[in-house]
């Protein structure tokens, strides 16, 4: 569920001066509250639980007020601010308002499961200059094994971004997930997105821990 607060949104944290780490130059990471999907391996459980007071609530120019000390920054790096979350294309309104206020000069990029509905991504189609998406793996009983979810629209979606020729402004995180998928499951994965098109790609591994560490 997508909670909104009035004209304000929930956002669980905001991190400068990241440099290369989700976009180019320096950026400044603004994770949303919320999302869709219940990864076994979660990275940011509190977008998934329950608000609480550690959750600020923003106005879209409360925001860009906080974010624009480090507008040098991104001026001289060619970088911004790139949401995440949580999945922040659900704030899809809130990032084009976001936009109207930084102009054309600062870079948004956003982290994206893209397993949302496909007017959240139309809508963002012209106001996002870079997509960085955690596919996870293609095949989707993998997908759904770990996430809980179906990944149909995100095949819809990853369609959608080919189409409108958006593929080369697109980083695809394709995770080795333990237990989940194997080193032969992401290259099978890899292959079929480069058949859609996709050129750029980050493989990583997941590394377990247990809760106590």
């Amino acid at each position: 569920m997508i909670v909104t607060m009035g004209d304000r949104v929930p956002i669980i944290g905001i991190s400068r001066h990241r440099l290369e780490t989700d976009g180019e130059g320096i950026t400044t990471l603004v994770a949303f509250h919320s999302c869709p999907l219940r990864c076994r391996y979660c990275l940011n459980p509190q977008s998934i639980n329950n608000l609480t007071d550690k959750v600020k609530w923003y106005k879209c120019e409360e925001l860009y007020e906080k974010v624009k000390i480090d507008e040098l920054y991104f001026l001289a790096t060619n970088g911004g601010v790139t949401f995440g979350g949580g999945e922040p294309m659900l704030r899809h309104r809130f990032i084009n308002e976001f936009r109207k206020l930084c102009g054309a000069n600062w870079r948004i990029y956003v982290e994206t499961s893209l397993n949302v509905p496909q007017e959240c991504l139309c809508a963002l189609l012209d106001v996002v200059d870079g997509w960085i998406v955690d596919v996870k793996d293609m095949n989707s009983t993998i997908y759904c094994n770990y996430t809980g979810n179906d990944n149909a629209q995100v095949v819809d979606n990853l369609q959608l971004l080919c189409d409108n020729s958006r593929q080369y402004n697109t980083l695809i995180r394709l995770p080795h997930i333990p237990g989940f998928n194997t080193y032969d499951d992401r290259l099978r994965s890899r292959e079929r997105l480069e058949r859609m098109g996709f050129e750029r790609f980050d493989m990583f591994d997941y590394i377990k821990r247990n809760h106590d560490e």
